[in-house]
């Protein structure tokens, strides 16, 4: 089989970083039995860490999300090695164009219309509210006036999001019709959703769907503090892992009842769940990718699961192992983001490693200088991963974020 990754994430070899550790092509792809080519970009080159000569074909090019260079570099490949049989994309980021290039290249695989239903919002929303699912009162933006007539008939706040986004960038919770008026000037209509705010904690579902749509594995965390808050707030960020309790399991049914209605296969999930102030359950959005920040690391380290691994095999090989769940661990992890001022010189920052139930911690250096940009991956101000007891770890969660320290000066641009 000829197989094409499209690869945009970096490898760390420092000993401090642990990104992308478990997105290992060259141990979990078989380069003997299978012919394996690359497209990249100048960062995702330095995650390909096989073996040159068992590499059919790498195609740098400056943008994987550039359409044209996509395309381009998948016919050069094509040209040179043969067809295409599986084009493999597992970042949130190029899940959506490697579905367009297949539909363009007549590529066996996902097309756009499958893909939407973890990518649009919109349609995700549709198809799980069918199969009897609470989800927000939503509609599409379109224009000012039919966002308008929405807003007022659901009432503030309300939420305004990208359709196809992701890590809530682009997210905003709006007050009142004047900042709403005012968002809409500064964005595609066309490309924004609104809708309810819903008042509750927010949960998210890390997992595995099979090729009947069935779960054999899945994990349930409540959010400390949320995505937004951290997107556009600067708060920290960070989950725990639920262990046993009735809620874990309405949840886990909530997600089957999701991913079955969705017809996801053979891929892994990221479920986010209102949990309403009433207890009710409400969906939020799901993605068909691993979930981000920390979510992978900690799946391993406390399951043995890697997610990465299960999905290659799965678009590689057909197979799909698991080992079986035992016990009923718990974990957390804690992202505490960079100072609001960039680029930021640090003079000095807290070490938690002492904590007796951090596994892991990635602080910056004195000197080290901190750049914009950058998602959940980047170094911030803070990384944490725990592992203990369910109380005992939000317990130091919420520590870390009273006693966490940095101090920094600003960088002249």
């Amino acid at each position: 089989m000829h197989i094409v990754v499209i690869n945009r994430w970096p490898r760390f070899s420092d000993e401090r970083r642990w990104d992308h550790e478990l997105s290992r092509f060259e141990e979990f792809i078989d380069h003997d039995r299978h012919r394996i080519s690359y497209v990249v970009d100048p960062v995702g080159e330095t995650g390909v860490l096989a073996d040159r000569s068992k590499i059919a074909r790498l195609v740098k090019i400056e943008d994987v999300n550039d359409f044209e260079a996509l395309c381009g570099a998948v016919r050069e490949i094509e040209a040179e090695v043969g067809p295409v049989d599986q084009l493999v994309a597992l970042s949130e980021f190029t899940l959506a164009i490697a579905a367009e290039v297949r539909e363009a290249l007549g590529i066996p695989g996902p097309r756009p219309e499958e893909v939407a239903v973890y990518r649009n919002k919109l349609r995700m929303k549709e198809l799980v509210a069918k199969a009897g699912v609470r989800v927000p009162r939503f509609a599409p933006c379109g224009d000012a006036e039919s966002a308008v007539a929405f807003a007022r008939s659901v009432g503030y706040p309300l939420i305004l999001k990208p359709v196809g986004g992701a890590a809530s960038i682009g997210v905003h919770r709006v007050e009142d019709e004047p900042t709403l008026l005012s968002l809409l000037g500064t964005v595609d209509p066309e490309e924004y959703e609104i809708e309810e705010f819903i008042a509750g904690a927010i949960y998210h579902v890390d997992g595995f769907a099979d090729d009947e749509a069935r779960i054999p594995f899945q994990a349930v965390s409540r959010y400390v503090n949320d995505c937004l808050s951290y997107e556009a707030g600067g708060a920290p960020l960070g989950s725990v892992v639920l262990q046993a309790s009735e809620l874990r399991d309405r949840v886990e049914e909530f997600a089957r009842t999701c991913v079955s209605a969705l017809g996801m296969k053979s891929m892994p999930f990221h479920l986010e769940v209102f949990v309403s102030d009433s207890g009710e359950l409400v969906f939020l959005e799901i993605a068909g990718r691993i979930g981000g920040a920390e979510v992978p690391y900690l799946t391993h380290r406390l399951f043995g699961v890697n997610l990465c691994q299960v999905w290659l095999n799965a678009l590689c090989e057909g197979t799909v192992t698991l080992p079986p769940k035992t016990g009923d661990p718990s974990g957390g992890w804690l992202i505490i983001p960079k100072p609001e001022q960039l680029p930021a010189r640090v003079i000095s920052v807290t070490s938690l490693r002492d904590i007796p139930t951090v596994w892991r911690e990635l602080v910056p250096s004195p000197g080290d200088v901190l750049a914009p940009g950058g998602s959940y991956d980047a170094v911030h101000s803070g990384r944490y991963i725990l592992v203990g007891d369910e109380a005992a770890v939000e317990q130091d969660i919420r520590r870390i974020v009273d006693e966490f320290r940095i101090e920094t000066e600003p960088v002249p641009e």
